[in-house]
């Protein structure tokens, strides 16, 4: 078994569940596996990805679940991730000066740039630029979740995120129509990443919420939004 394979037994510890589950889903394909000597076995990067969709399909209450099982499954004993650390107001901007794809891509890297803990946001924005060619991050609320296909350690100190908001929505690829919200999140490992992904698509679920976000006359007012979500959840 490679080293980044799970077998059944420690997938189902992974993701807190039990192995009759992880088997009925492989034997059903509903979770990316392949068998090997009659058993099956489960790529850590297919799994990283599986769970990466399911976050985009679930329901609040799926989020919320998610999210508890994320952080039992957290070693660096970090605690719950915090939206509202990872956003300073600096990486807000609202309006985001924006009109097409690829300069919101580029505006939003060099957003998170400002942190100090983005070192290349060139390359971030080439990494975003090609996970997007690959399947568009847009969802149909009109948000997209901005983030490379594998996290980049290399070039960031620590986790950071941006936020945009532009005066009107743009095409930003699939079946999304137009989006006006974006967030970017740039995690240094793939757990890490799932955490805030799973953390920003609950405070998303909120329609309420959302049309809240969107009318923050400025950075400020945006940051205290997400702030106010973030301690909520």
């Amino acid at each position: 078994m490679a080293e980044d394979d799970f077998d059944i037994s420690s997938l189902a510890a992974h993701l807190h569940m039990l192995p009759a589950q992880i088997s009925k889903l492989a034997d059903r394909g509903k979770i990316p596996a392949r068998r090997i000597g009659g058993q099956w076995r489960f790529s850590r990067a297919e799994v990283h990805h599986w769970l990466e969709e399911r976050i985009g399909l679930s329901s609040a209450d799926e989020l919320a679940k998610m999210e508890t099982n994320l952080q039992r499954n957290d070693t660096s004993e970090t605690g719950e991730v915090s939206v509202a650390a990872l956003l300073p107001v600096d990486t807000i901007a609202v309006p985001l000066a924006a009109r097409t794809r690829s300069r919101v891509i580029s505006a939003m890297s060099e957003l998170a740039a400002t942190t100090g803990m983005l070192w290349d946001a060139e390359k971030m924005a080439e990494a975003i630029t090609a996970r997007e060619a690959m399947h568009p991050t847009a969802l149909d609320i009109g948000v997209a979740l901005l983030h490379p296909r594998r996290p980049l350690p290399s070039i960031l100190g620590e986790a950071v995120m941006a936020l945009g908001i532009t005066g009107q929505g743009i095409p930003f690829g699939g079946t999304s129509g137009l989006t006006d919200v974006f967030f970017l999140l740039a995690a240094t490992s793939d757990h890490e990443h799932l955490r805030l992904l799973a953390r920003v698509s609950h405070m998303i679920s909120n329609p309420d919420w959302l049309a809240s976000l969107r009318e923050a006359s400025d950075p400020q007012q945006a940051y205290e939004l997400v702030a106010d979500r973030d301690s909520q959840l």
